[in-house]
């Protein structure tokens, strides 16, 4: 059975609480709620709302709401676009094939991100997928039309007229010979959802507290993506709250990537990043 939508889920590896409906149906958390989560497990509760305020903050979600075809891009884009269309398919796929074939392309996707921070191995992937099966998620395949190998994919979150882009493995010598895999997936992701089916938006999610890679940045600049603002607050065990609190003056010199993800966190709930 699957988890209700506004649920919140304790994700093992931050140690900590986060919503797990879509992002424009979060509220704001009393201190009572967010101490009974705490009781349960974790150290600490990230808490979202007010989306998409006219306040520009130090948090945001990634999100498309609008779909404009090949016309809304710059040349370059576009170019890039059709020739990825022209080299390789996307479509969606059964779980089981991303089961079966996703592992070495997602931990080489990984090592190409030269980041600590963002480890992958058999144990995190088939925990990933468990994780993908409590919930209602999508697959889309990358197939290579020459050799009809499958080359990549990417799991998406789906509600009930939103969608966030989820993990994606893609070969990494695809990004270098010229069919744009990036490009295209994207572009058709974008069409199926904001334009097929008419969800209210799409979203990669929540602004990154490791900076582990430019996706974001990507999607901003060429797909038109914009940052929704909104409220963050962050609630910890007692113990944890003094950790941060006695670390903070020292984040810019902390290089210990889990520590540092912390405090770029709370560097944000203060408005000071």
């Amino acid at each position: 059975m699957k988890n209700e939508r506004n649920d919140w889920k304790y994700y093992n590896y931050r140690n900590a609480w986060r919503f797990a409906g879509p992002p424009h149906e979060e509220q704001k958390l009393n201190d009572e709620a967010c101490k009974n989560l705490l009781r349960m497990s974790g150290l600490m509760v990230r808490n979202t709302y007010d989306f998409d305020c006219k306040e520009e903050t130090c948090f945001w979600n990634l999100i498309k709401d609008q779909f404009g075809g090949l016309k809304e891009l710059t040349s370059n884009t576009r170019n890039r676009v059709t020739k990825s269309l022209e080299c390789l398919d996307f479509q969606r796929v059964d779980f089981s094939m991303v089961q079966t074939l996703g592992y070495p392309i997602l931990k080489a996707t990984f090592d190409d991100y030269a980041t600590v921070d963002r480890p992958m191995n058999q144990q995190i992937f088939e925990d990933y997928l468990r994780h993908c099966q409590c919930w209602d998620y999508e697959y889309w395949g990358v197939f290579d039309k020459n050799t009809n190998e499958f080359i990549g994919f990417c799991a998406n979150r789906l509600w009930e007229n939103a969608t966030e882009y989820g993990i994606i493995g893609i070969w990494p010598q695809y990004k270098h010979n010229g069919t744009f895999p990036y490009y295209g997936l994207f572009y058709e992701m974008n069409r199926y959802y904001l334009q097929e089916k008419s969800f209210r938006y799409v979203t990669d999610g929540s602004r990154s507290i490791t900076e582990h890679s430019n996706i974001q940045q990507f999607l901003e600049e060429k797909f038109r993506f914009r940052k929704a603002y909104c409220q963050l607050a962050v609630h910890y065990k007692w113990w944890m709250k003094i950790a941060v609190n006695s670390l903070y003056p020292f984040r810019k010199i902390i290089t210990l990537p889990r520590v540092k993800a912390i405090l770029n966190m709370e560097a944000m709930q203060r408005g000071e990043k």
